[in-house]
């Protein structure tokens, strides 16, 4: 047996929590089996077996009721306001909930149903709408963990769904089909509050393998899709207009990005990006908003994982400059070789070569005529070592 002291602290955070601020500020008149106790004193519940009920002093209304056995409070609990029946449940010798456990509106409508094993929620747990209509159910697996729910606005209609690795909602949601762990993708809609679509979902075997979400329009706001082992993610505007998508490949240890595409409000290419399998760029380019290629940076050129070439563009498709880079990390790139530039009529106005470490070796420029202006050489001994990055 606890000892009484301890037991009520069990029932000053059991029995008293959710009674309403005035009734424990008004104070409460309590007995056993029609024997007066006095909550804050041990020895008056010491040794008493039966059913503890507690009234409102000042107005006489029940507010609580608790199991007592030998002293102990192990048992039901009931908690009352404004002589109304709110919440009831059961506790252990340990003084965690135990059993079966309701809450209720004070018109007497079931709020929440849920088990108890030690304190931790097991099974479904049914929450509901003040109208009675079924609001939320949620599965616990035996370690206490939430595995599964599914949530419903006021007209019954779904709100959120979460697929656990097996059915096991029924019979309060059929996440058998929802889920489609009949080996069928499932065909999911979402609502809000109001009543409006706002998402199409499709599961298979537990897992979303397609998702849609809308604007207040009705238009596609997102989608986001797996087929294989390969992802699709898009972005669209309120007028329907595509403006992302991105494409990976699934794997055990997350989704490595293929390609990412970026358009304009009209729905034109702006920049496109490509990886390889292991997830290293290699392609980066960038257009005009009519179209054009802007710029285009080719990564590995000659079999080199760090050496990469740029190519620009002037808006009519003339080359406007090309070069290659070395990058010795991720954000430190340094000029190697021969760059060039050009007008956009195709004729070269300067070029510079650089050597490996990103030295300057010689710089030549031209007229519009094709005349040499400038053509300076630097020697090796004269140049100064680069500047630490």
């Amino acid at each position: 047996m606890r000892p009484p002291l301890l037991a009520m602290a069990a029932l000053s955070a059991g029995l008293w929590l959710g009674l309403a601020p005035a009734a424990r500020a008004a104070g409460q008149d309590c007995d056993v089996n029609g024997v007066p106790v006095n909550l804050s004193i041990a020895s008056t519940v010491a040794g008493k077996t039966g059913l503890m009920r507690c009234k409102d002093h000042d107005t006489g209304a029940l507010v609580g009721e608790q199991q007592i056995q030998g002293g102990s409070f192990v048992g039901a609990v009931r908690i009352y306001e404004n002589g109304a029946l709110v919440k009831e449940q059961s506790v252990n010798a340990s003084g965690n909930l135990d059993g079966k456990a309701r809450e209720f509106s004070t018109g007497g409508q079931l709020l929440r149903d849920a088990t108890y094993e030690d304190g931790h929620e097991v099974g479904l747990v049914r929450n509901y709408h003040p109208t009675g209509q079924l609001r939320r159910v949620t599965y616990f697996a035996d370690s206490g963990g939430e595995s599964a729910s599914v949530e419903f606005n006021v007209r019954g209609q779904l709100t959120a769904l979460r697929c656990g690795e097996k059915p096991v909602l029924a019979p309060a949601a059929d996440d058998t089909r929802l889920c489609g762990f009949d080996n069928k993708p499932s065909q999911v809609e979402l609502f809000d509050d109001r009543g409006m679509l706002r998402s199409r979902l499709s599961y298979l075997v537990g897992k979303r393998v397609r998702s849609e979400d809308l604007y207040d329009n009705g238009r596609t706001a997102s989608q986001d899709e797996i087929a294989g082992n390969q992802r699709t993610e898009r972005r669209f505007s309120s007028e329907g207009v595509k403006r992302l998508e991105v494409v990976s490949l699934v794997g055990d240890r997350g989704t490595v990005k293929q390609r990412e595409q970026e358009f304009s409000e009209k729905g034109v290419l702006l920049h496109d990006q490509r990886w390889n399998a292991a997830g290293e760029l290699l392609v980066d380019e960038s257009f005009y908003l009519e179209g054009q290629p802007r710029s285009r940076a080719v990564h590995g050129v000659d079999g080199n994982p760090r050496l990469i070439e740029v190519t620009e563009f002037y808006p009519n498709g003339q080359r406007a400059a090309i070069g290659r880079y070395l990058a010795r990390d991720r954000f430190n790139q340094v000029p190697v070789g021969t760059h060039q530039r050009f007008t956009d009529k195709g004729a070269v106005i300067a070029e510079s070569v650089y050597d490996d470490r990103g030295g300057v070796l010689r710089e030549r420029t031209w007229d519009a005529n094709g005349k040499v202006e400038r053509d300076e050489q630097v020697l090796v001994d004269s140049r100064k070592p680069p500047s630490p990055q």
